[in-house]
């Protein structure tokens, strides 16, 4: 039955409970037509999608359908749940029944490509992965790769993993992403959930600072005394920097935008003009570490953004350096029940990147590697 009334919904289907559902199947990403000449699509909710709100579920299975036409169809029972009208606010559960109620003309025009129908973008290093179980898939990020797009046309880490999941049938409905990000130019350890729940425990872990975070990094001059440091954080976004401020430094000028940071750095060895740091993120800022580091007079190798100005480039071990040679090198996991189970009091690693091996074997650093 067609509803005249509504230019929108011209292609749409009204099911009306005092006649006889049309009879359609949809099998393999295809729509079989059936007596009555109309479409229905049902979507089983697998495992990985589980625990999403029905209306987020629904606009990434019809992701160019504005919200106000879906939550119409619910209104109008042209998408239900298990059979029944649904508000759009329920929580779903593995095995939960869709039916979508549309013309196929609207399912076309309001559904996305599916992810083996598109032309799938490369990153120019593709990440190794670490580790990987039902749930959760933990990354070795190249330098040079954004964790996640700044703008519409960048193909980021983030997609990476999407289209990765998609290709073995793993993200149906479900918008998998990175939980913890890293500047483009830095390397190493990036995690990310293969269900929505796993997801979700992943980011609070990274919130709650539940996870040991570490990197290595040479810096400039030579540190012989592990520190730990605190300060606080504020943003330009007209110079694209942070700055670090010790308490009650600066007035109150922009106090209520400043971050409370932390970081601690062990000394691992030094050739006289760099030291090999492991620094420890404790809280997880932008830019924290570099912007710390740099506070203290020891910017890390490479970091023209943080240098010490008129001191980049004129020392020989600056050579070649196009970048900040810093790498997250390992993730420690704390006790853990539930999805996360498996991870429960693990390390993970990630292998240092090409360019930063030579670069500490040229400068005789790569023995100090713990």
């Amino acid at each position: 039955m067609l509803c005249p009334a509504d230019a929108a919904l011209r292609d749409v289907f009204i099911p009306s409970y005092t006649e006889k559902l049309l009879a359609a199947d949809w099998i393999g990403g295809s729509f079989i037509a059936g007596e009555t000449g109309g479409y229905m699509r049902q979507v089983s909710v697998s495992e990985t999608d589980a625990g999403q709100r029905f209306d987020k579920y629904l606009h990434k299975i019809l992701t160019q359908a504005p919200k106000g036409f879906l939550y119409k169809m619910l209104r109008k029972k042209n998408i239900t749940l298990n059979g029944k009208k649904a508000a759009g606010s329920e929580r779903l559960c593995s095995g939960d029944q869709i039916q979508m109620f549309l013309s196929e003309e609207t399912l076309d025009k309001f559904s996305a490509p599916l992810p083996a129908e598109t032309a799938r973008q490369n990153l120019e290093q593709e990440p190794d992965i670490i580790y990987e179980n039902d749930q959760v898939l933990l990354l070795n990020k190249p330098s040079g790769v954004l964790s996640q797009k700044s703008c519409p046309e960048d193909y980021s880490l983030s997609e990476w993993v999407r289209d990765y999941l998609c290709r073995g049938g793993k993200a149906a409905g479900f918008s998998p992403g990175v939980c913890n990000r890293l500047d483009r130019n830095t390397s190493g350890i990036v995690a990310a959930g293969k269900s929505v729940r796993a997801q979700q425990e992943l980011s609070s872990m990274f919130q709650k600072r539940q996870l040991g975070k570490y990197y290595l990094c040479p810096v400039q001059g030579i540190l012989k005394q592990q520190e730990h440091l605190q300060g606080y954080l504020q943003k330009s976004d007209s110079q694209n920097k942070v700055f670090i401020w010790e308490d009650g430094e600066a007035g109150d000028v922009g106090r209520d935008q400043r971050d409370y940071v932390e970081t601690a750095y062990r000394p691992l060895g030094d050739n006289g003009s760099l030291t090999l740091l492991e620094v420890q993120l404790i809280t997880g800022k932008t830019h924290q570490i570099r912007a710390h580091l740099a506070q203290m007079g020891h910017p890390v190798a490479g970091d023209r953004k943080y240098g010490i100005p008129g001191h980049m480039g004129d020392a020989p071990w600056q050579r070649g350096l196009r970048h900040q040679m810093l790498h997250a090198w390992k993730l420690e996991f704390p006790e853990c029940t539930g999805l996360l189970e498996e991870l429960s009091g693990r390390s993970y690693y990630a292998e240092l990147p090409g360019h930063l091996r030579s670069f500490l074997q040229r400068e005789h650093l790569e023995e100090c590697m713990p």
